[in-house]
């Protein structure tokens, strides 16, 4: 006979398949014994830069219980958003989860629809949803859930799919079956420590977020110190590069989620393009976009200092 956790396990990761979602996987909520003392040793070395958010709430970080009470299941789950087409090669980049618009509302959407599910199917569940909002270790719970292992570039990694997808959970009251941790399959492999343009990852699975061009060009909201000159390599928001030289990443296929694509001008826009930008065109490429978060200041900053 099947028990009521391992029937309600399948019918949440089937209806999270339904609804478009790569995969799913889930772990027993707890604290984070592991992570506790990498993310203390992070966060001393300053390795956080600016983002002092980093710093706030360290225990609830750590521990789903003390985020959402009566917690006993985190429900993780990747949304895929590898595009068909690129930019055209004589531009300013954009990290490609960027393209289209804003994962926040498209994932927390299709999270509340599947705790409405939960909640139909099952009973009285209580949960909150988590889109990168909130001190959740995504990363961490998606490794425990099996859905990858944490790469030297500190991004999840699949064998299947490769790594360019977002994470995402549902932090849940309700007893599941729990799923074990996949194992490394990294290797000797270290295209990602060789490939970033700032040396950023200092040593294999730690990298110095206050040197990763995703960090300039976003999180840092000061002008973008003058020792990166000419080791931005054109990205004006995000980069991708510790991706895009991943092995794994030759298995990535694209996203079928419309709200990922880009607006089709996006991908035709030259650098003279972009140098020339205004306020209004930004206001119209950018409609409920990610790359509204660094607005149209912080993305003039970021062009003028890779044409400087």
């Amino acid at each position: 006979m099947i028990n009521s956790a391992s029937k309600y396990s399948t019918l949440i990761k089937t209806e999270a398949k339904r609804l478009g979602f790569l995969s799913c996987g889930i772990s027993k909520a707890g604290f984070l014994e592991e992570e506790a003392p990498r993310l203390e040793k992070w966060l001393n070395k300053n390795m956080h830069g600016q983002m002092q958010y980093m710093k706030n709430h360290f225990d609830k970080r750590l521990d789903p219980t003390k985020l959402v009470e009566d917690s006993k299941s985190v429900i993780s789950l990747l949304l895929n958003y590898y595009p068909s087409q690129e930019q055209t090669a004589n531009s300013y980049k954009l990290s490609k989860y960027a393209y289209g618009t804003d994962y926040h509302f498209v994932i927390k959407d299709k999270l509340k629809l599947l705790l409405s599910f939960i909640q139909e199917e099952i009973g009285d569940v209580h949960g909150r949803a988590f889109v990168d909002s909130a001190p959740v270790l995504d990363k961490a719970w998606a490794a425990k859930s099996s859905l990858g292992w944490i790469g030297k570039n500190s991004n999840l990694l699949t064998q299947q799919v490769g790594s360019f997808f977002f994470i995402a959970e549902l932090i849940i009251d309700l007893e599941l079956e729990y799923d074990l941790p996949t194992t490394d399959h990294c290797g000797t492999c270290t295209a990602c420590i060789d490939a970033c343009p700032t040396q950023a990852i200092i040593e294999p699975y730690v990298v110095d977020g206050s040197k990763c061009i995703s960090y300039l060009t976003i999180e840092l909201k000061d002008n973008i110190p003058s020792e990166f000159k000419g080791k931005m390599d054109d990205w004006m928001f995000g980069c991708d590069v510790c991706q895009d030289v991943c092995p794994w990443n030759r298995f990535s296929k694209p996203h079928n989620e419309p709200l990922f694509n880009p607006n089709p001008d996006l991908l035709s826009i030259t650098k003279k393009d972009w140098e020339e930008i205004t306020e209004d065109i930004f206001t119209k490429i950018f409609k409920n976009s990610a790359v509204k978060r660094t607005k149209f200041s912080g993305l003039k900053r970021n062009i003028n200092f890779l044409k400087e």
